[in-house]
């Protein structure tokens, strides 16, 4: 292996943990000198790192082709989550999301360098099908957000109900500040997931062909359940513990279409 790559990701994994460190003092100890705004400057310059080492990796097999791997496409999902978080969190209190999820994005920056994985270079020659490719990553990563943001809402709804609730507990942003930020993750996503379904039936030759006929059915339900989710929340108030079912069942049914389809065919049918 490339003595510079393992040095990149060796240094991003780092700067992922030292901001998730920083911020988790900052939380609990609430002291005079913030470490919010270093924390945030530090995973920012890991998601650079990040960046480049995906970049290294995406076209290490043949410039012109983008190499997708399980593993690298998960990476991709999570720094795209985690940049979304991190520069979200300067303008709003996400400090609880962030360090869930920058643990999680060194995990995937880990195991994309260090676990060996056959190449799956996908050679489009087109720019709306590179365009599909990015825009269902960035829905997946929205709807991951809008996931988080659910089980926060289950957390929250759960110590409203106990009568002593954890300290940690209180950390957290209030329940109807976490829902509207759930909900607009979820509209987001959805017309992100909405505009990649439109182009993959517009430009993909054959989009139920034995090999995404599983990924395209997945995620259309996943399309309608989501769609469910908006309808009921406008029109009859949808919200608390219906409004997270319905959202993690969605988000199930995304991951099912691209990770598990992927897993399938890459890991255990061995087919690029």
């Amino acid at each position: 292996m490339d003595h510079s790559v393992t040095f990149l990701a060796s240094a991003t994994i780092t700067g992922f943990a030292l901001a998730t460190a920083l911020l988790l003092v900052d939380q609990w100890q609430r002291a005079r000198l913030s470490l919010r705004l270093p924390a945030l400057l530090i995973a920012i310059a890991a998601l650079v790192g990040q960046a480049a080492l995906l970049y290294r990796l995406g076209f290490q097999t043949d410039p012109t082709a983008l190499n997708l791997t399980v593993l690298n496409s998960l990476s991709v999902v999570f720094g795209l989550a985690s940049a979304i978080t991190v520069v979200s969190t300067f303008r709003e209190r996400l400090e609880s999301i962030a360090v869930l999820l920058l643990p999680i994005t060194a995990l995937t920056v880990f195991l994309t360098v260090f676990v060996p994985e056959s190449n799956v270079p996908i050679k489009t020659g087109m720019v709306a099908l590179d365009a599909h490719i990015l825009i269902s990553l960035a829905a997946y990563a929205l709807l991951t957000l809008a996931a988080l943001q659910g089980v926060m809402l289950l957390l929250l709804h759960q110590a409203l109900h106990g009568h002593q609730p954890a300290g940690w507990v209180r950390m957290l942003p209030p329940m109807e500040s976490v829902e509207q930020l759930m909900f607009r993750f979820i509209v987001t996503g959805f017309l992100l997931l909405t505009l990649a379904l439109v182009t993959g039936f517009l430009f993909l030759e054959n989009i139920f062909a034995q090999h995404l006929v599983h990924k395209t059915i997945l995620s259309v339900i996943a399309w309608v359940v989501f769609a469910v989710l908006l309808v009921g929340r406008h029109l009859a108030g949808w919200r608390g513990r219906t409004a997270v079912q319905w959202t993690l069942a969605g988000f199930i049914l995304m991951g099912l279409a691209y990770f598990g389809t992927k897993i399938v065919l890459e890991w255990i049918l061995d087919i690029g």
